[in-house]
């Protein structure tokens, strides 16, 4: 089957789910209630693009196929930052400040964070991608301790407050920030489309890249930027998703044997979408929101992560 067809098929079949999402068991105040459906389905549109591009884009400048964004330590920084307003201000931190400035600060500190990474590892020619990775995981891992911290000390009112931001929920939007997400996004679509072709010649590994005329750090600059805009974008949504993008990107490997990131990059946010507007149509009528849709998304991408790993072991031997 060719990859044309393929991603017909699988835009038909985002297509089916949204309207099965918005149709499905409408009683009561209709107006309300699709308006809210509406609302929730643009938020996982949002949510599943940018987790499924910025997955695809770091695996490629990365090498790697089990790595997402994550692992830099975006979510901590983001959990990390909630944390502190919570510490600050108390309870009263979202009256304090607004939805739409909490999104702002957030997004502007993941950049600098990303641009701080890229300066520290970078700015020596002989280091590479390897050692921005490691010093990733510790700057994460320091992030998150120091978020674990300050919940002991904080009232337990405060820290439920907290746990709101740490855990997915697509109940919990406004129009005026989702209009916000969507134009950051759209922002960031339209310059990573100008990257594409080096994208592709990226794919092909560092010293392929530099002896193609690829100026490589500058493009790694520009997209690690994109790929923190992408994140923060999700996260200050709904909340950190860690095994999404592993598994969209494998599934998306996989299926699609075109090695185009124009199609790649298509096919990966769509399928992300289909997962996440599903998943939350299954925890809504099904499990009736007995639990929540990145639970159930990170259950079924770590049993993924686990068979990723036991299928490279066996290549190894």
């Amino acid at each position: 089957m060719r990859d044309r067809t393929k991603l017909i098929i699988l835009a038909c079949s985002l297509l089916f789910v949204m309207l099965l999402f918005i149709g499905y068991d409408l009683k009561g105040n209709l107006e309300y209630i699709i308006s809210r459906r509406f609302i929730r389905l643009a938020t996982m549109l949002l949510v599943g693009t940018s987790v499924g591009i910025s997955a695809i884009i770091f695996q490629t400048i990365t090498g790697n196929r089990i790595l997402t964004p994550s692992i830099m330590g975006y979510e901590s920084i983001f959990i990390l930052f909630q944390t502190l307003i919570v510490f600050s201000f108390g309870d009263q931190a979202l009256q304090t400040i607004s939805q739409e400035m909490n999104f702002f600060l957030a997004v502007v500190l993941m950049l600098l964070f990303s641009l701080m990474m890229y300066l520290l590892v970078f700015h020596n020619q002989r280091r590479d991608m390897f050692q921005l990775l490691l010093i990733g995981m510790v700057m994460g891992a320091l992030f998150q301790s120091l978020s674990q911290f300050m919940h002991i000390l904080i009232d337990p009112n405060e820290f439920s407050v907290i746990q709101n931001f740490m855990f997915v929920s697509f109940s919990k939007m406004n129009t005026k920030l989702l209009g916000i997400a969507a134009a950051t996004l759209l922002i960031a679509l339209i310059y990573l489309w100008r990257l594409m072709p080096y994208l592709d010649v990226l794919k092909l590994g560092r010293d392929q890249a530099i002896n193609l005329g690829i100026h490589y750090n500058r493009l790694i600059k520009q997209l690690l930027l994109l790929i923190s805009l992408m994140v923060s974008v999700s996260t200050a949504l709904v909340g950190p998703i860690t095994f999404l993008g592993i598994l969209v990107s494998n599934i998306t490997y996989e299926l699609l044997k075109s090695y185009r990131h124009r199609w790649m990059l298509i096919f990966c946010a769509m399928s992300s979408c289909i997962f996440l507007v599903m998943g939350q149509f299954l925890i809504e009528h099904v499990l009736k929101f007995s639990t929540t849709v990145s639970i159930v998304i990170n259950f079924i991408g770590a049993i993924y992560f686990m068979f990723l790993l036991w299928k490279a072991r066996k290549i190894i031997r």
